[in-house]
């Protein structure tokens, strides 16, 4: 038993070690195709066999590859379509010899390809550059981005045929590359080139046109994957019209992250970061030190940048504001669903607190669901950010400030002129144009003597100190 549980360890160990070195590129690759010898591709379940009358829907279009000899007794082609022979490959007419396994001849349907869509993520898989499929590991995306994103590299197996529905909300698709019968096609010239051949119109059809850029992510903080647009679409593909369901999740308030068709047991983070995030390093670290422990088995990450809509008190802006988003799910089921990817929330948030300027995070803000919980629990940690207090405190000064200059221009508010008070002015009596026997009484506790007239003509020639003030218009009170 030790040593089996040991072998696991050494083999999610050396999965993780696989995953960072490959973690720089991203490579999806269309899983459905269009061969004839694909069983799934005939309405019988099988391939046709000697005895068996082949028939293509004369109105659809086709691109078969065929990578053997098939004796057929009939065969009806369609219209507009295409056959790929692998080399040694052909259709010959049936002899009436006998056939082992083809006892009994029938009509044989080629299977209609045309609502496979390209937004379909359960029609993408992640693979190697090599075409393997990429290991197991720590790491899932959210639904948008399990469908190649702008950057990514496409792959279409080789010596296979295909047929995708492009049908898109925005009118061009961007990608890093296309990989078509082995060959890749990594520029905007050899796409084209490949575009203007005669296999594409069979192979690619909708209103979306397929772009190659050539160019990764220049961002190291990340770049968005691009499919939000069609986001609806996506889901609709991978629920609505497939009749699939999201499964049933056992906290009671679930969260839904963006980009995500289905709520989640678990907790999300989301991040603001500064010029100096990083997040291919910041995501190996993670996987390195947090996911890699044993206690954390069974978690998963998802972490991208995304783009979420801004809110003021309330009010839903129109402007969107990038930040760093991370979905931590686990495989703990009832009431335990969710808690240990609350724990591994927990201690990255931690390790923001200590060392989110190093890294080049500003603030985190943590949100969970668990099966513990009747709903979700916010916490948040600042790092360098003016709190929400003291921008309330800003906003209220200067809406109270904007009163006092609002009434002031109406009128009424008057401000008074703003000038120094000298300390012989304090012991000075105000002139007064009144006749000198109208001066009230006298106080015969309390008698200071006047200033000596010099000093006060010495102080109005010395210190000819003023101020001016904006709000104040001393031309309102000249007489």
């Amino acid at each position: 038993m030790a040593a089996d549980c040991g072998m696991k360890r050494l083999l999610f160990f050396l999965g993780i070690l696989q995953l960072l070195a490959t973690t720089a590129a991203v490579y999806k690759q269309w899983i459905p195709n269009t061969n004839f010898e694909t069983t799934s591709n005939w309405d019988k379940g099988r391939v046709p066999c000697a005895r068996d009358v082949v028939h293509f829907e004369k109105d659809k279009v086709v691109s078969v590859f065929v990578g053997s000899p098939h004796a057929l007794t009939d065969m009806y082609l369609p219209l507009n379509g295409e056959f790929l022979l692998a080399a040694g490959a052909a259709f010959t007419a049936f002899d009436g010899s006998w056939d082992p396994g083809c006892d009994s001849g029938g009509t044989a349907r080629f299977a209609d390809t045309e609502h496979r869509a390209w937004f379909d993520p359960t029609l993408w898989q992640d693979v190697l550059p090599s075409g393997e499929l990429r290991p197991g590991g720590p790491l899932f995306s959210v639904h948008e981005e399990r469908v190649p994103c702008r950057y990514d590299d496409v792959i279409f197996q080789p010596e296979t045929s295909f047929r995708v529905n492009t049908d898109s909300s925005q009118p061009v698709i961007h990608l890093r590359s296309i990989s078509v019968m082995g060959q890749e096609l990594n520029t905007p010239s050899s796409w084209a080139g490949y575009l203007g051949g005669p296999s594409a119109p069979l192979q690619f059809h909708g209103n979306g046109t397929l772009q190659v850029t050539g160019t990764g992510c220049p961002d190291k903080s990340g770049c968005a994957c691009g499919n939000a647009l069609d986001g609806p679409r996506i889901c609709a593909a991978l629920l609505g019209d497939s009749g699939r369901q999201c499964p049933e999740p056992a906290c009671q308030s679930p969260l839904q992250p963006l980009g995500h068709c289905c709520g989640v047991c678990g907790a999300t983070i989301d991040l603001d970061f500064t010029p100096d995030f990083d997040l291919q390093k910041y995501q190996d670290k993670l996987i390195q030190e947090l996911l890699s422990q044993p206690k954390y088995a069974g978690v998963q990450m998802a972490i991208s940048k995304v783009y979420k809509a801004q809110t003021f008190l309330g009010i839903v802006s129109r402007s969107a504001a990038p930040l760093i988003q991370i979905v931590l799910i686990d495989d703990r089921a009832g009431v335990q669903a969710g808690t240990a990817a609350e724990q591994l929330a927990a201690d990255i948030m931690q390790n923001i607190a200590q060392h989110g300027e190093a890294l080049g995070i500003s603030s985190g803000k943590m949100e969970v669901a668990t099966g513990s919980t009747a709903s979700g629990q916010v916490g948040s940690h600042l790092v360098s950010r003016i709190t929400a207090g003291t921008v309330m405190g800003l906003l209220f000064s200067l809406l109270f400030l904007g009163g006092i200059l609002f009434l002031y221009r109406k009128g009424k508010l008057r401000l008074p002129a703003l000038r120094p008070q000298h300390p012989w002015e304090r012991m000075e009596e105000p002139a007064s144009p009144a006749p000198a026997s109208d001066q009230g009484f006298d106080n015969p506790v309390f008698s200071v003597e006047p200033p000596d007239a010099d000093l006060g003509e010495v102080a109005s020639k010395d210190l000819q100190v003023f101020y001016l003030n904006p709000l104040y218009n001393a031309s309102e009170t000249e007489t």
